[in-house]
C-alpha cells in the first residue's frame, strides 16, 4: 500500500490529481453524532474552510482531532472574495474540507457559492454526509414526510414575511423553516394569520441537545405557548401542507364556460377546456350548462 492510500480516509473516494472539495456535516448539538468520515477528513485535509474558526476549534478539541491542514474562515461576508482563491488551491491538487457551524454546508449556510463555482470550473465535489437539522426536525414533527420543502428563514420585515406566506398558503408539501428564538412569536403569529389556527405544526427546539423539546400542536396552540414562554436555543418549525381542496361539481363551473363562450369559443370547445382544467366530466358539465340556459 502506497502513502496516498495510507493517508486517504477509509471509505471515501480516491483523491483526483486536480484536487477535491469535501462538504462534511457537523453535529447540530450532540458531539456523539460526528461521523468517522468527518473525523478523518478533519485530520487529513490540506485546507479546511470553516464558517467560524472558533467553533471549528471547539469541535476538533471535543473530537480529539489534530488538524494538519491550514484553516481559513469562509462565511457569508467573505465567501464571494475567497471562493476563487480556494478553487485555485484545489486545482493545484489540494483537498479542501468545507464545514459550517452545524449540519450540512450550503443548506441555509455557506457552501453553495463554493459548490456552484466548483461545478462551473469542473472541480470535483463530494460529501461526507452528517447531521441535518432540517431532516431531524421533519422526522420528529409527526407530520407527513413523503413530500416536503425547506423554506429557511422567513423575511424579518412583517410585510415581506406576509407576502412570502401568501405564496405558500396553497403549498401541499410539509414545510420546514428555521427561526431565531426572539423572532419565533411573531413568526408563529404570521403563520397563524396566513394558514389559519388549525393548521398542524411542530416547534423543534435544541435538537439532539440535553434540553431537546418538540411541541406538536395546531398553530393556535403553538402561538399561545410562545406568547407565554421565554424561548431559547436553536429553532426549527415544521408546518403541515395545505389540505386537499374539496372536489368541485360540474355545476360549479357553468359561469367559467359562459365566460369562454362570451370570449368567442364554441360551447363544446369551452366545455372541453373547463372540464380539463377542473377535472370534471365533460358530459355532466355540458348538461349543467344546458340546464342553466333553460
Amino acid at each position: 500500500m502506497d502513502d496516498s492510500q495510507q493517508h486517504e480516509p477509509q471509505g471515501t473516494v480516491e483523491v483526483p490529481a486536480d484536487g477535491l472539495i469535501v462538504l462534511a456535516g457537523t453535529p447540530i448539538g450532540n458531539m456523539g453524532d460526528a461521523t468517522a468520515r468527518l473525523v478523518e477528513w478533519l485530520g487529513t485535509a490540506d485546507l479546511i474552510a470553516a464558517e467560524d474558526t472558533r467553533r471549528l476549534h471547539r469541535l476538533v478539541t471535543a473530537l480529539g482531532v489534530t488538524v494538519a491542514g491550514r484553516v481559513v474562515s469562509y462565511h457569508e461576508h467573505n465567501e464571494a472574495a475567497r471562493t476563487a482563491d480556494l478553487l485555485a488551491q484545489v486545482r493545484d491538487g489540494k483537498v479542501l474540507l468545507m464545514v459550517t457551524d452545524a449540519g450540512m454546508p450550503s443548506v441555509s449556510d455557506p457552501g453553495f457559492r463554493l459548490v456552484e463555482a466548483a461545478v462551473a470550473a469542473g472541480v470535483r465535489v463530494t460529501a461526507a454526509p452528517g447531521p441535518s437539522a432540517v431532516l431531524t426536525a421533519l422526522a420528529l414533527s409527526g407530520l407527513p414526510t413523503d413530500r416536503f420543502c425547506f423554506e429557511g428563514f422567513l423575511p424579518r420585515k412583517a410585510g415581506e414575511r406576509a407576502g412570502r406566506l401568501r405564496d405558500l398558503a396553497a403549498e401541499r408539501r410539509t414545510m420546514v423553516f428555521f427561526e431565531a428564538p426572539h423572532r419565533l412569536e411573531p413568526m408563529l403569529r404570521a403563520l397563524h394569520e396566513a394558514f389559519g389556527p388549525d393548521r398542524r405544526a411542530a416547534v423543534c427546539r435544541e435538537l439532539t441537545k440535553t434540553y431537546e423539546e418538540v411541541l406538536r400542536l395546531p398553530l393556535a396552540g403553538l402561538l399561545e405557548w410562545a406568547e407565554a414562554t421565554e424561548i431559547r436555543g436553536e429553532i426549527a418549525v415544521v408546518v403541515a401542507g395545505a389540505p386537499d381542496a374539496a372536489p368541485s361539481e360540474p355545476a360549479d363551473h357553468v359561469a367559467d364556460v359562459a365566460a369562454l363562450v362570451a370570449g368567442g369559443l364554441r360551447l363544446k370547445e369551452a366545455v372541453a377546456v373547463v372540464a380539463g382544467e377542473f377535472h370534471v366530466s365533460k358530459r355532466e358539465l355540458y348538461s349543467a350548462v344546458l340546464a342553466a340556459r333553460a
